[in-house]
């Protein structure tokens, strides 16, 4: 196993850590003080992400030092943190949506949706390109499946993109509860794949038992 191409796939995920921190943090505090919920639920997903990639580091050294070896506990733990996690989210989303619905609440902005969403795909196209690059100099099924996680954040990424957009130029208040209904919707699916995982079924969100 090239040592250098390691090297770079550990980097990749220690900087997906990093960001998703960073990320949270300012999309937490924005969104709350906007009252846009598509950005603070954005928010509160990165902080599960951040949960999720240190289980994939973990998973990354453990490839690396013992590639054979069954799926550690640490990993395992993760995993169903981040699943619990997920859904926790995805019924908080979905009920804050239905509230602001029937309240007719509107945000005062969702610019910063945009700007973070915006930055967010481009971030996230290079770290998918770049972990499936490497995954596969390193013959490493674990990392690109890891990988094509990352389209998932580029899909919720998307959906707060469009929902920040359309209530600037429009003023619909629904469509920040419709963009939280999206994200509830695919924090779902998070959590069931990472729920599938730890159980050691074939799982699409973050790798595969084979890994």
């Amino acid at each position: 196993m090239d040592k250098k191409y390691f090297k770079y796939a550990l980097w990749l995920a220690v900087f997906t850590v990093a960001y998703n921190i960073i990320e949270g943090v300012v999309s937490v505090w924005l969104g709350a003080g906007d009252e846009t919920l598509a950005l603070l639920g954005f928010g509160v997903d990165s902080f599960i992400e951040v949960v999720s990639g240190i289980g994939i580091l973990q998973m990354i050294l453990r490839i690396q030092n013992n590639p054979d070896k069954p799926r550690g506990r640490f990993e395992i733990t993760a995993l169903r943190i981040t699943g619990w996690g997920f859904y926790v989210l995805a019924v908080g989303l979905f009920v804050g949506a239905a509230l602001n619905i029937y309240q007719g609440h509107k945000p005062e902005t969702t610019f910063w949706g945009f700007v973070i969403s915006a930055i967010s795909i481009i971030v996230m196209l290079w770290l998918y390109k770049s972990k499936v690059k490497y995954g596969k100099k390193l013959n490493s099924e674990a990392i690109i499946a890891d990988g094509r996680c990352t389209l998932v954040c580029i899909y919720m990424s998307v959906i707060l993109l469009i929902s920040s957009i359309v209530y600037e130029f429009t003023g619909f208040g629904w469509i920040d509860a419709l963009g939280a209904i999206g994200l509830a919707w695919f924090s779902y699916s998070e959590g069931k794949e990472a729920m599938e995982k730890a159980k050691g079924k074939e799982c699409c969100c973050c790798g595969h038992d084979n890994c």
